[in-house]
């Protein structure tokens, strides 16, 4: 069966295609099968020229996916063919000692490891980029004062680089995720059919410790026949994890870029069409197909959680869907990854724009600051909430500016002066500590992320 179940040619880079190539995978268990025969060999329990020999033929790069499925079309079993071929590069005295006391999913979960291994290896730079990205751009818009939406209303003044501050502290929590998991993720299993070490016996243990420090993975302390199923669940949850806050942010992205709000933009190229109908158009077609394959990521999470409960030491009902779901999204994040980045990297921020929001609900947006106001001189909280409201609903009515409506009513002006009241109405006075909270965060970003790039 073929390991990459979307078009290669679509989505995902070559680099991580290739951690899931079909050679790629044989390469891998070939690797199992050398380290496991040396390390067996330099503790005395298989000869030591015949653990030298399988070594050398298992990294000889001679054995292709094309011979082992040759062989596996007549046993029907992939690893038991995998055997074969390697037996077929190595002497005569070496070839009892292949395999030795192994099982198929110690090659099948071990090189499931290595994959998860070396698509971390390229994905965790990405995620680290993305942060240090992410946290320039909220260093550039830090005092770019902006619409502030709750429930899709305008709610408060926010800083503008505060959108971005958010998604970068939240990248680099991913890559501190990421770093917690390999030792739980990235697991290396020798102990045979069962999970006892089966013919290797007590010195199972040292020989998986062994095996283990030359694929670059750690030990796994306990199993049955397959590493534990939840160690994959976790893989998959935290790539769909990630995925989301990349849809969290392409959502955002999307609905700025609403004809109505503008406030940013996707690059649009030369010769680039929005539609195909409608010459203007420029749709945020980007930052859409992130929102669609991190739907599709997602769902990986089903199938991988279904594959943690299995009958007594194993059974196959996991096995199948493996076959995608690890490839699937990996290759998906990567490619999420490299979109946003390119995203974010020419995204276009309209900041007349951002500035004309502030004022197209009149100036009501200041309503929180008048109600702030009245109370420091003294006015009950309900009485000033009444008058601030009061004032409010009958200027949209009258579609008239808030702070001419302020002015105007005796309530309110006895209160403050007209200079308080202007002051009131300037929307850099309203940032609070954005500025420093964004400092804050891009100094931590950096600090997590620097040393990945």
């Amino acid at each position: 069966m073929p390991i990459l179940p979307i078009d290669s040619g679509r989505y995902g880079t070559k680099e991580m295609l290739a951690v899931f190539d079909d050679q790629k995978k044989i390469d891998y268990q070939l690797q199992i099968e050398g380290a496991a025969a040396i390390s067996q060999g330099e503790i005395g329990m298989i000869p030591k020229k015949s653990a030298q020999n399988i070594f050398a033929a298992s990294r000889s790069g001679k054995i292709s996916a094309k011979r082992v499925k040759q062989l596996e079309a007549k046993s029907d079993h992939d690893t038991a063919a995998l055997v074969e071929a390697l037996s077929e590069k190595c002497q005569v005295n070496a070839r009892p000692w292949i395999h030795y006391g192994l099982t198929s999913n110690d090659l099948v979960d071990t090189s499931t490891s290595m994959q998860m291994r070396d698509a971390l290896a390229i994905i965790e730079p990405k995620v680290a980029r993305l942060a240090l990205l992410l946290a320039k751009k909220a260093i550039e818009h830090r005092e770019v004062p902006a619409v502030g939406r709750t429930h899709g209303q305008h709610a408060s003044i926010i800083s503008f680089g505060l959108k971005f501050a958010n998604w970068a502290s939240e990248m680099a929590k991913h890559v501190e995720r990421i770093e917690e998991i390999k030792k739980r993720v990235l697991l290396c299993k020798t102990l045979g059919v069962v999970g006892t070490g089966s013919l290797m016996g007590a010195k199972a243990i040292e020989v998986q410790r062994r095996v283990s420090k030359r694929l670059g993975l750690f030990p796994v302390e306990v199993t049955t026949q397959i590493i534990p199923r939840e160690r994959y669940a976790e893989y998959v949850f935290q790539l769909a994890l990630i995925g989301s806050t990349l849809e969290k942010i392409s959502i955002e992205i999307r609905n700025l870029q609403r004809t109505e709000i503008a406030e940013v933009a996707e690059h649009f190229k030369e010769g680039q069409m929005g539609s195909s109908a409608v010459p203007v158009k420029r749709n945020p077609i980007k930052s859409e197909r992130i929102s669609s394959l991190s739907k599709l990521l997602r769902s990986q999470m089903s199938a991988s959680f279904e594959n943690i409960p299995l009958w007594h030491e194993r059974d196959l009902s996991n096995s199948a869907n493996e076959r995608f779901t690890i490839p699937m999204c990996s290759i998906l994040l990567d490619e999420m990854l490299e979109t946003m980045l390119r995203i974010i990297d020419k995204l276009r921020v309209n900041t007349e724009k951002i500035e004309q929001n502030l004022y197209v609900t009149k100036g009501q947006i200041f309503a929180e600051f008048v109600l702030e106001a009245l109370i420091k001189k003294g006015v009950p909280r309900f009485v000033a909430y009444r008058d601030v409201q009061r004032v409010a609903f009958e200027a949209h009515d009258k579609g008239i500016d808030y702070s001419d409506a302020i002015k105007n009513d005796k309530a309110v002006s006895s209160k403050l002066t007209e200079s308080e009241i202007d002051e009131i109405f300037t929307p850099q006075s309203h940032l609070g500590a954005a500025p420093q909270i964004i400092t804050n965060v891009n100094n931590t970003v950096n600090k997590i992320c620097k040393k990945f790039i």
